[in-house]
């Protein structure tokens, strides 16, 4: 590995905020098959088997952190809630975030056709540089990386994925068991523009009634479809309000 090389590798790490004990790991984690294609000479390899083991890597990290922080979700909400988190776009809108792109090893044609930029160009190498911090510190390290990076998108993921499980839920159960589906209803609208809070009614028809609040219509209606999921499966042969 060059000096030149070394360096940039140095300034791919303080982004990262991790330091490798071995750099030739994180460099392997550039390489894209274009590049070793290109220069045979070198006697390269390529990311590939890096990112065969980073995507194992990410879903069992990720895992353990959802039903560590979640214990009451199911596993079907487990599961859609990861599948909103670990994905090509969110691997590849994290590789951008750690300018990762910058630093990959590119034959001439992805270099010319923007391949520093095609999201799975980026999601394959996260899922690359995963694997060699894996390989350099082993699994709890590679799941603080995880867990750290990983963060903002799980937070972020309450506020829309989980709650749209709920919604989903409680229409698939109403139409099986009253063959009907959940109305929601805007009951009430209060304080100003920037701060507002909206309060919603759900019914399905006439058999059940919950309430939800929120900071939006959405979040107010997600809270509403939670209670009614709760209050259904407190009572598996029918149910008459839900309450508040």
């Amino acid at each position: 590995m060059t000096d030149e090389r070394l360096a940039a590798l140095n300034q791919l790490q303080e982004k990262l905020d991790y330091y490798f004990r071995d750099p030739r790991l994180l460099d392997n984690a550039l390489i894209h098959r274009s590049f070793v294609n290109e220069n045979p000479a070198l006697c390269l390899q390529d990311n590939e088997r890096l990112e065969f083991l980073g995507d194992t890597v990410i879903g069992l990290c990720t895992s353990d952190i959802l039903m560590k922080q979640y214990p009451d979700y199911m596993e079907g909400q487990l599961s859609k809630m990861r599948a909103s988190i670990v994905n090509e776009h969110s691997l590849a809108d994290l590789a951008k975030k750690h300018a990762i792109g910058d630093f990959l090893l590119l034959g001439r044609g992805e270099e010319s056709s923007g391949g520093r930029m095609k999201i799975s160009i980026l999601s394959n190498a996260f899922e690359a540089v995963i694997a060699a911090i894996y390989l350099d510190s082993g699994f709890e390290e590679a799941c603080g990386f995880i867990k750290r990076v990983f963060a903002p998108l799980i937070v972020e993921d309450t506020g829309t994925s989980i709650y749209r499980d709920y919604k989903t839920a409680v229409q698939e159960i109403c139409q099986d068991r009253f063959r009907d589906t959940p109305k929601y209803t805007l009951t009430a609208e209060s304080g100003p523009d920037h701060e507002k809070i909206f309060d919603v009614r759900l019914s399905v028809a006439g058999i059940i009634t919950t309430t939800g609040t929120g900071k939006s219509k959405k979040e107010a209606e997600q809270q509403a479809a939670k209670k009614a999921l709760e209050a259904l499966r407190q009572n598996e042969t029918g149910i008459g309000s839900g309450g508040d």
